[in-house]
């Protein structure tokens, strides 16, 4: 066997009992994407802590750049890992290495490509990003150092999905545990020994970002299912557009976050200006909601791309069993989860509030009715994700991509023009479970159709011995 060809039946994707599998790269997966969250977490404490609500209120503002760097890598590193994956179930593994070459380079390029945009039009950006007066220098202090890290976290989150796809789940977490570690000890340090504000924030941030993009090189030099050479980086135009084919779905999911963000913090401004609450408030409870949800769903999102190299191999291999069995013990497990999250957020919104500092009581009397209303459907939410995450996988980039846009852009973003109009504050709340609740009923009859014709076909073929449960 060459080095650049790998046979279906020495790959353990093809091989090994599925709820194996998902538990060996869903795990580490969702504990990266935790880990990756927890950078914005941490930030969101200390800052609250001790800068304040306006603090809080200015990393609401910047986090659509976040998203924006998050929508950039995953279209890099899932896309990338979907043509790596699907190409090396067909035996392909000179066209594999190319594809994992190239979205390395994507990564890196793109990163630098958003930095320097962000530096060029920053105050413009925290304006429409729905900075107000008040929160308006901390959103350029905050950001104009932040961005300085966007090559290092779309290149660590996008080289992180390649890892896993190459078969080291766990090196992949410790990439991203690693800066997430040196960012919470340089958060305490810059921000209570050294009295650096939310600038320390930021700088801390940066810093891991960068330690973690370092041990994802490193990994590089030494990828286990194929040798990635020097020519396997060069950009290939055709391999960019297969990867951002195929990594469109989770891109465009992170995309239409930004913009429904960015949305919403306007409309939270405006529509708050003329409530009691005034427009901070809500805009600095919408920021640790908003950052509280992410924590739930990167474990969504990590058992999704820890999903994704079982079903992209064997979708490859024509193992369709497996694909239907890795795809129906996901949506179970992001279940179970999502149930847990929609309890936390009903039962206990002022406890998560005051863990990001202290506030008046219309601060916390709107933070709680908002963390019911707005995260309400959080128990089915799970379902919009995987199932565009599992179209992107098999290659089918065109339904991955309207899943994606279902809940966010085709439903979301219309509610929260509509409804404030005749409801204020209370329909931005509103907004959201209607649309998850309509994004979930689509989500759930595709999946159902696609399962049955991954069904179908796998009736046609004979057995083939491969481990199952």
């Amino acid at each position: 066997m060459s080095e650049q060809t790998i046979k279906q039946g020495a790959n353990p994707l093809g091989t090994k009992p599925v709820s194996k599998l998902l538990a060996e790269f869903a795990i580490p997966s969702i504990i990266a994407m935790l880990v990756s969250a927890l950078y914005n977490i941490v930030d969101q404490f200390f800052i609250g802590q001790y800068v304040g609500m306006l603090g809080n209120a200015a990393t609401n503002v910047a986090f659509p750049l976040t998203i924006s760097c998050t929508a950039i890598s995953l279209m890099c590193g899932i896309g990338g890992a979907a043509n790596f994956n699907l190409n090396m179930g067909r035996g392909n593994g000179q066209k594999a290495a190319a594809y994992a070459g190239n979205a390395i380079s994507m990564c890196f390029i793109t990163g630098l490509l958003l930095c320097a945009v962000t530096k060029l039009f920053l105050n413009p950006m925290m304006i429409l990003f729905g900075a107000t007066d008040q929160t308006l220098y901390y959103s350029l202090s905050y950001t104009g150092i932040t961005s300085l890290g966007f090559p290092f976290l779309i290149f660590t989150t996008g080289g992180s999905a390649l890892i896993r796809a190459d078969g080291s789940p766990r090196f992949s977490m410790f990439c991203t545990l690693t800066g997430a570690i040196v960012n919470t000890v340089l958060d305490a340090l810059f921000m209570t020994t050294f009295h650096m504000g939310i600038e320390g924030a930021a700088w801390a941030t940066v810093t891991g970002q960068v330690v973690s993009a370092v041990l994802v090189a490193a990994y590089l030099t030494r990828f286990q299912t194929v040798r990635l050479c020097r020519t396997h980086f060069r950009p290939v135009a055709a391999c960019w557009g297969n990867i951002a084919k195929l990594g469109m779905s989770p891109c465009i999911n992170q995309l239409a976050m930004m913009v429904v963000q960015i949305v919403l913090n306007n409309v939270l401004k405006t529509y708050g200006a003329r409530s009691e609450y005034g427009g901070d408030i809500p805009l600095a409870c919408a920021g640790i909601i908003s950052k509280v949800g992410m924590m739930f769903f990167s474990i969504v999102i990590g058992i999704s791309q820890g999903m994704q190299p079982i079903v992209s191999f064997n979708y490859g291999a024509k193992q369709y069993r497996r694909v239907v069995e890795a795809v129906w013990k996901s949506i179970a497990s992001a279940t179970a989860i999502s149930i847990v999250a929609f309890l936390c957020f009903q039962l206990f919104p002022r406890q998560i509030i005051g863990l990001f500092g202290e506030g008046s009581e219309e601060y916390f009397r709107f933070a709680e009715r908002y963390f019911k209303i707005y995260m309400f459907f959080t128990f089915a939410n799970q379902f919009q994700p995987i199932v565009a995450n599992m179209f992107t996988s098999i290659g089918k980039a065109t339904a991955g991509a309207f899943m994606s846009l279902t809940r966010q852009i085709l439903f979301l973003l219309p509610l929260l023009v509509v409804l404030p109009r005749f409801f204020g504050l209370d329909g931005a709340m509103y907004a959201a479970p209607v649309a998850d609740c309509v994004a979930f009923v689509i989500a759930l009859g595709m999946l159902l159709r696609e399962t049955y014709w991954l069904k179908t076909e796998a009736a046609k073929q004979p057995e083939t011995g491969a481990a199952a449960d």
